[in-house]
Order: structure tokens, then C-alpha cells, then sequence
């Protein structure tokens, strides 16, 4: 039997990391074709393009510097040639792009093709809200699981010991994703609640955006555990308005849940770009293009799509935390009212 093709739809710092997981294990197994192909974004890095820097020196220069790809990962301009003939379909790039490269890859994908999204992000759809995972699934009409959990991008590629959790109703399909992404230092649970498991990877940036602020202002590690622990109560919450399927609480036990929860709101780059907002007269844009070298912020972008939804919903007041985020970051609310969507929370009425 051929080996299955593999290929990797990103290549910032997160989808190069995991590339340098998934070139070792495809070239371990024999269920998997040893050549991954991988979709970058082309740009040009003094002078020279970066799919061919990857090529030639098996290595993301731009995004994860100092860490060696395997050769058979390669890089590849054109997200059609990528995706062409793949069986295993890895997404990895920021959300606010996904639907124009689904639309790119459609006419490509191979029928029987599965995917799997390590994607935070929601998207504010025709009913509220939309799962990332359904936008490419209702593209692309495959199957689609998910990977959230505390995985800072440089740490993995460090291989440094974490945890992860695969979200996928289609147990089979998280047990081939399992072998494909699994290490001894990358370790997976996989669960079926993958609605679940992708908002908990989006939701907890808005919260990682509280944290930074919460540094900023100088608040310490009391104020912020509170912010963390109103956090994990309105991701909760929201997962039970929204998930059209039953939320088993447990879930938000997993590394996708309050770890990742307290991983970003103590590393991560939404929480350091708020800390720097709040300490400073620049806006989020400015900051964002200052210090994330190209990559993009999530956090405020789904607090945005967050709020839209609540004011559909008339569950404003139900939220403070996720609103005021919002506020502060579009609506001109002062950064040090903050502290008052933690001292009014229903949590404390």
C-alpha cells in the first residue's frame, strides 16, 4: 500500500513546529508517504524568497528561527499544489484567511480527503457564530477534527514537554491524527466534544487579552487568577449557549481548556500585546505590527466576533469580561475601567 500524503496548509511559527513534528513521524511509519509538502505564504526575506530559503536550508528563518526542519518537509508557493492529491489536510494558518484558501483548494481536494484544524479563531456566520472547523468543512465537504491545548509554538519546536487535546466526533480519524502528531514530549488525549475543544482555543485569547491589560496596569497575581478563573466561567458559559451539542464541563479540564487558558494569560502574544496597550498611548493595530514580526493577534479579532453575537443574542450583561476586552480594544474604553467588569461580575452578585 502507497503511504498517505500529508500536507500542511500554514507555515508561521505554529504550523513550522508542527511540520518538524509531522517530517520525523511520517518518516517513522510506514501508513504515511515520507515526503510533506507544506504551504507558504511567499514573501521575500532580503532578497530571497522564503519557500526557497525552507528548501535550501530547512529552516523558517522568518517564523521559527534557530530550528531545523526535516528535509522531507518542502515548501510549496501554491496552496492548490499543496493541497492536490493529499489525504491528511493539516490547517494551521490565522483565521481571517481560511475561507479564500478553502475556496482556492476546492476544486483540488481529494475525494476522502480528512482534515484537522489548529486553528483558534470563530468566525461570525449567518446564525452567529461559525466554528472554523465548519467553514472548512462545508467548503470542502471532508471530515474535519481539531487540535487546541497549551502549546506555545517556540516550546514545542524546543521539544519541551506538553500536552494537547484532538477534538473529533469520528474516533478513527482522531486515532490516525494521534499517530500522525504525537511524540513523547507532544502528548494527546483525543475527545469527541470537538466543538467544544476549538472554542475553548479561541475563547481563552479573549482572556488572555484581560491578563495583559491586568499586567499593564500593574494589578498582580491575585487580580489576575481572577481574571483567569471569570474567564474559564464565561468560556463555560458560551460554550452552553452556543454548542449545538450537550458541553460535558470536562472537557474544560484538558490541556485545551484551563491549560492553554493559563499558558496564554501568562505567555503567548495576546497577552504581552495587551500588557504593552495598556502601558502605552499606541493602538492594538500599531502594537500588533510592531511587535508580532508579521504574525497576527487573535484575541481582540474574536472578542470583536464575540460581542456581535452577544448583542444578537441580548446577552451583553451576561459577559463583562469578554465585553469589556472588546471595549477597550474598539470602542475607546479607558484600559483601567477593567478592573470594574471583575468587581461587578455576576459571578459576585
Amino acid at each position: 500500500m502507497p503511504g498517505k500524503k500529508v500536507c500542511i496548509i500554514g507555515s508561521g511559527n505554529w504550523g513550522s513546529a508542527i511540520a518538524k513534528i509531522i517530517g520525523h513521524n511520517v518518516k517513522a511509519s510506514n501508513r504515511f508517504d515520507p515526503m510533506v509538502k507544506m504551504w507558504v505564504y511567499e514573501e521575500m526575506i532580503d532578497g530571497r524568497k522564503l519557500t526557497e530559503i525552507i528548501n535550501t536550508e530547512h529552516e523558517n528563518v522568518k517564523y521559527l528561527p534557530g530550528h531545523k526542519l526535516p528535509k522531507n518537509v518542502v515548501a510549496v508557493p501554491d496552496v492548490t499544489e499543496d493541497s492536490s492529491g493529499a489525504d491528511f489536510l493539516i490547517f494551521v494558518i490565522p483565521h481571517q484567511f481560511i475561507g479564500k484558501i478553502c475556496d482556492q483548494m476546492k476544486p483540488h481536494v481529494k475525494p476522502g480527503a480528512i482534515g484537522i484544524s489548529l486553528i483558534k479563531g470563530i468566525d461570525e456566520g449567518p446564525d452567529g457564530l461559525t466554528l472554523i472547523s465548519n467553514i472548512i468543512r462545508s467548503k470542502l465537504e471532508i471530515e474535519v477534527s481539531v487540535l487546541m491545548g497549551a502549546n506555545i509554538a517556540s516550546e514545542v519546536a524546543e521539544e519541551k514537554f506538553c500536552e494537547t487535546t484532538i477534538g473529533a466526533t469520528n474516533e478513527s480519524n482522531g486515532k490516525i491524527f494521534k499517530e500522525l502528531l504525537q511524540t513523547p514530549n507532544f502528548r494527546i488525549t483525543v475527545v469527541k466534544e470537538s466543538d467544544t475543544v476549538e472554542l475553548c482555543g479561541a475563547l481563552k485569547n479573549i482572556v488572555a487579552v484581560g491578563a495583559g491589560f491586568c499586567d499593564g496596569l500593574g494589578f498582580g497575581d491575585n487580580t489576575k487568577s481572577a481574571v483567569i478563573r471569570l474567564g474559564l466561567m464565561e468560556m463555560v458559559a458560551f460554550s452552553k449557549l452556543f454548542c449545538k451539542s450537550a458541553v460535558n464541563s470536562a472537557t474544560f479540564l484538558e490541556s485545551c481548556g484551563v491549560a492553554d487558558l493559563i499558558t496564554t494569560c501568562y505567555g503567548g502574544r495576546n497577552r504581552r500585546v495587551a500588557e504593552a496597550f495598556a502601558r502605552s498611548q499606541k493602538s492594538i493595530a500599531e502594537l500588533e505590527a510592531e511587535m508580532l514580526n508579521g504574525q497576527k493577534l487573535q484575541g481582540p479579532q474574536t472578542s470583536a466576533e464575540v460581542y456581535k453575537i452577544l448583542q444578537k443574542k441580548s446577552m451583553v450583561d451576561k459577559f463583562p469580561l469578554f465585553v469589556s476586552v472588546y471595549q477597550i480594544c474598539f470602542e475607546g474604553r479607558q484600559v483601567k475601567e477593567f478592573i470594574s467588569c471583575l468587581q461587578n461580575h455576576p459571578e459576585h452578585m
